[in-house]
């Protein structure tokens, strides 16, 4: 929230002074005033009124309560006093509000005011008292609009009106990897138009909740670099939520969460229409006239444990889980809250670097003697599925980003880290 704006200049006998404020005495009070100031203007003065070669930059400085955004604008001519008009409007805001949007207001009130000036000598002509005129009505019209309705549309004179939007700051999107799945909160097909980025259009039809972001690139038959930016694009304006690929081999855990959707009968009730499965595409007869309860939600997502595979939990309860969307069940609880994945992570021991090592040896040595056409592709397969493995085996890379990275299935990766050597798996 905008707290105080206020216009000052330089004056040639008295130096940085304050011409209008809004509100009044907030900034430079008069001596009949006993408000309190916002700001001591004579200790920033030289903050708000610089030097010249520190003129049209954005300056921003913090007091313990407030920050103080300006741009000063120094022109030269002839026709002023000592050759140069220095002004500065400044926006005072609260110390914790979040500046980067005014930044941008700032910036474009002192192109305007330097334009206005150079055109007209809208400034240096005017010989209102302070506080009052039009410099006055503009500070006073523009704190009301953005603090009340975050937009103003001020009109100067017959050719100038100023125009001003604060856009909202939004905080960074997530990091996001090959393995991730984006899975869409709004329907963006209504927001597209032939006008969008040739990228974003062919990444759309592909964002579906199953696929993850290195398949889509792949689909879309796009570079992953520019496909990575769109996501991230629609991450940034919350259009995407970002999960994990879903696999029968992965495995889910409840969270303390699931608490609240125990009680919630409004939760439970949205989440039985979210995994209904379609009458048409329903396998089991009872799905068609026994929707599934509430309790027996609750009590399929306590069943959730580690060390259970998707697999093994539908195995064990096929007969209410035929009835609903296995997919969208897990997904519900990963959106809100009370499931999270339980990856799987290979971390290589000392023992395995120093076999590595003495395989590569070998093979070298292998590559040496003359043997069979054969034998030497092997075994150049072999170590050079050894090299790909070595950098996820620390512990830090889960099964899903080493899939993703190197293109093959979770069968094929625990084939290689038997044939690596001593692996250790854990869980979390």
């Amino acid at each position: 929230m905008i707290r105080a704006i206020f216009f000052s200049i330089f004056d040639v006998h008295e130096g940085p002074k304050v011409l209008h404020q809004v509100p009044a005495d907030s900034i430079a009070p008069s001596n009949k005033s006993s408000q309190t100031p916002l700001l001591h203007f004579p200790s920033v003065s030289s903050y708000i009124i610089p030097r010249p070669e520190y003129c049209s930059k954005l300056i921003t400085f913090c007091t313990p309560a407030h920050r103080v955004l300006c741009q000063p604008v120094c022109l030269h001519s002839s026709t002023y006093p000592r050759n140069a008009y220095t002004f500065s409007i400044a926006l005072v805001l609260d110390a914790s509000t979040p500046f980067a949007s005014y930044a941008t207001v700032t910036l474009k009130l002192a192109s305007l005011l330097q334009t206005l000036e150079e055109q007209s000598r809208f400034l240096s002509r005017d010989t209102s008292a302070p506080n009052t005129g039009k410099i006055y009505a503009l500070c006073e019209i523009l704190l009301e609009d953005l603090n009340n309705y975050c937009e103003s549309m001020i009109p100067i004179d017959d050719s100038n009106t100023l125009n001003i939007k604060l856009f909202p700051t939004y905080p960074p999107p997530p990091p996001l990897f090959p393995h991730h799945v984006p899975l869409s909160t709004v329907r963006l097909e209504s927001l597209t138009d032939p006008n969008w980025d040739l990228t974003m259009l062919r990444v759309l039809p592909h964002i579906n909740g199953i696929n993850s972001v290195k398949q889509i690139s792949l689909l879309a038959d796009a570079d992953y670099k520019l496909v990575r930016k769109a996501i991230e694009h629609l991450l940034y304006y919350g259009c995407l939520l970002l999960l994990d690929i879903f696999s029968f081999s992965a495995s889910y855990a409840s969270t303390a969460e699931l608490a609240s959707f125990v009680e919630d009968t409004d939760m439970q009730e949205e989440c039985a229409a979210y995994v209904a499965v379609p009458p048409v595409l329903s396998n089991s007869k009872a799905s068609q006239s026994d929707p599934i309860s509430g309790f027996q939600l609750v009590e399929l997502y306590l069943k959730l444990r580690q060390g259970q595979t998707v697999k093994s939990f539908y195995v064990d309860n096929v007969e209410i889980v035929d009835r609903i969307d296995i997919r969208r069940f897990i997904t519900f609880g990963v959106i809100k809250g009370f499931l999270y994945r339980v990856h799987r992570y290979a971390i290589a021991t000392s023992q395995t670097s120093r076999r590595k090592r003495e395989h590569k040896v070998k093979s070298k040595q292998k590559a040496d003697e003359p043997t069979a056409a054969e034998s030497q592709i092997d075994a150049t397969k072999s170590e050079r599925h050894q090299l790909q493995m070595e950098k996820f085996l620390d512990g830090t890379h889960c099964f899903d980003e080493i899939c993703t990275e190197l293109m093959i299935g979770e069968r094929e990766l625990m084939r290689r880290l038997k044939a690596f050597g001593d692996v250790q798996i854990i869980c979390r």
